[in-house]
């Protein structure tokens, strides 16, 4: 697998907040083909990373209730001063959830809302630069914000971190901004006015599979939800999923 670049801005990193650990474990293994490495629980709280052929491609935590927050899968983008980037957030509208903090030997962190309530983490590289594998079977493929405040979104995006847009699509029944353009984009901002009352808005990891419709199979045989099946689109076949406990990602056969 070539490893992937990242420039300031684009996503680097993604990790799962999990109330079951083993059983998310377990789960994603068996879709994925993950192993996992454990981190030291004094210095890192037992962060779990998840690794496709030998390479990090993800992380996962306990999520033990006491944020209110359900399980979630959460993207980070690459950003090179962290402080900076919280003070341009919080000029900007969105809000501060977690002020920037070191990880030791790994590089710093910080989580933000974004002007349409989105939560996003940052991430400024140390000796951790991001996931090594990228649009490959059980690695991350495209990133993506669905969003109830479109046009603030994307220029909170442009003005915090940086993005260089591209409007794919300006109709009625589908606005879509990229970062970057054409073959060069990497996530994506939809304008998802269509969220069910009480869903937020909120980012969405897409993860590389060899078969859409046998990963429908597999996920659900393991206690996971179908959200959206499997359906041919111009991005590949696509197929949107709830785990175990209920964190929403989506599946890409490309």
């Amino acid at each position: 697998m070539p490893q992937p670049t990242f420039a300031p801005g684009d996503p680097c990193w993604i990790d799962l907040m999990t109330s079951d650990t083993e059983r998310a474990r377990e789960f994603y293994s068996r879709l994925f083909g993950w192993t996992y490495q454990e981190g030291d629980q004094e210095t890192y709280g037992g962060y779990i990373t998840a690794l496709a052929n030998g390479l990090p491609v993800a992380g996962m935590m306990t999520n033990d209730g006491e944020s209110g927050y359900p399980d979630v899968w959460t993207t980070y983008l690459r950003v090179e001063d962290i402080k900076a980037t919280a003070a341009a957030a919080h000029a900007t509208g969105g809000q501060v959830f977690m002020p920037p903090m070191e990880v030791p030997e790994q590089g710093h962190m910080a989580m933000f809302g974004d002007t349409g309530g989105a939560a996003v983490g940052a991430w400024q590289f140390g000796g951790h630069t991001g996931y090594q594998a990228k649009g490959e079977p059980g690695t991350p493929y495209w990133h993506e914000l669905h969003t109830r405040e479109y046009a603030p979104s994307v220029k909170f995006y442009q003005d915090v971190f940086g993005w260089e847009t591209d409007v794919m699509s300006d109709t009625d029944d589908f606005r879509y901004t990229t970062l970057g353009s054409r073959e060069s984009s990497r996530a994506g901002i939809m304008d998802a006015t269509y969220l069910p009352e009480g869903v937020p808005s909120n980012w969405q990891v897409y993860f590389a599979i060899g078969n859409a419709d046998k990963g429908v199979d597999m996920a659900t045989s393991l206690g996971g939800t179908v959200i959206h099946p499997a359906e041919d689109t111009p991005f590949g076949r696509i197929a949107a999923l709830a785990d175990p406990t209920g964190a929403l990602f989506r599946i890409a056969q490309r």
